[in-house]
């Protein structure tokens, strides 16, 4: 890993608004530009705003309009792009909560929210693939919102080699203290996998039935908080990450208990309860 600057943006996603959003994206991005950074996380579904029952009338293919659209931008500012997407099925009426990852090079990746809530899963159809993406700095994964309660999910992408991952969110206010439950499992999943979390959520209303809570964080590959934003306003959280420290740990050979990367003393012979249905 080299050092990276990443950005995290808390955007009120107004549903069915997809044009609006859009603008919305660019300034952010425009912003980042102007700081140096290299790679931007928008939260879940910020590009026509959270719904569950109605998301399937606005889904878009990708590549589609709002995809060519983003992955422009990263080309004309240089910048990685994570952006919240609901992705067309074509396998039927349920779309995909995908995160667009728009590359300066001009090519698209993205991943799909695997692990879908109990309220989503009449609406939404889940993924089925953990991928890693690369970059010139960092190796990085993406988990969306609920994801994020899954340990071996973080586990799957450390040991594929990511280095960063970015959790955006669309949590809502009646969820309680957005800052409270990720200091519960977010340092967990940085401490156990020696990586970067860097998540962001939605804010503001989105339509009559939804209100987001917002929050902005960072942790790094310690378990240690590094940045917040939790000011309850629209805004973007800029912050550098540190290669040393995850290189120290993952890539130099060391004895040492403050250095240890705990993945490579697995033994997966134990574990086969986690793969038995």
């Amino acid at each position: 890993m080299k050092n990276t600057r990443i950005a995290l943006v808390q955007m009120n996603s107004v549903f069915g608004q997809r044009d609006q959003n859009l603008n919305k994206i660019k300034l952010f991005v425009k912003q980042a530009a102007k700081q140096q950074v290299d790679i931007i996380c928008f939260p879940e579904l910020s590009v026509q705003g959270y719904s569950r029952d109605k998301s399937h009338l606005y889904c878009e293919q990708i590549p589609g309009d709002s995809s060519n659209l983003i992955s422009a931008l990263a080309r004309n500012h240089n910048i990685t792009i994570l952006a919240g997407i609901a992705e067309k099925c074509t396998a039927g009426n349920k779309p995909y909560i995908t995160s667009l990852a728009a590359l300066p090079d001009g090519s698209m990746e993205k991943y799909r929210k695997t692990h879908l809530g109990s309220s989503e899963k009449p609406y939404f159809t889940p993924g089925d693939r953990v991928p890693v993406f690369n970059t010139a700095k960092a190796v990085f994964g993406i988990q969306i919102c609920w994801d994020l309660h899954f340990p071996e999910m973080s586990t799957v992408m450390s040991l594929k080699g990511a280095e960063i991952i970015f959790a955006p969110h669309a949590s809502p206010c009646t969820a309680g203290s957005r800052k409270e439950i990720w200091l519960k499992y977010l340092t967990a999943r940085a401490y156990d996998n020696t990586v970067y979390i860097a998540a962001c959520n939605l804010i503001g209303g989105s339509g009559k039935d939804h209100r987001f809570s917002g929050g902005a964080m960072v942790i790094d590959p310690k378990g240690n908080v590094i940045a917040e934003d939790f000011n309850n306003q629209e805004s973007m959280l800029v912050v550098d990450l540190d290669a040393e420290l995850i290189n120290k740990i993952r890539y130099q050979k060391t004895t040492s208990m403050r250095s240890i990367f705990y993945l490579q003393a697995r033994r997966p012979e134990l574990y086969k309860t986690l793969i038995k249905n």
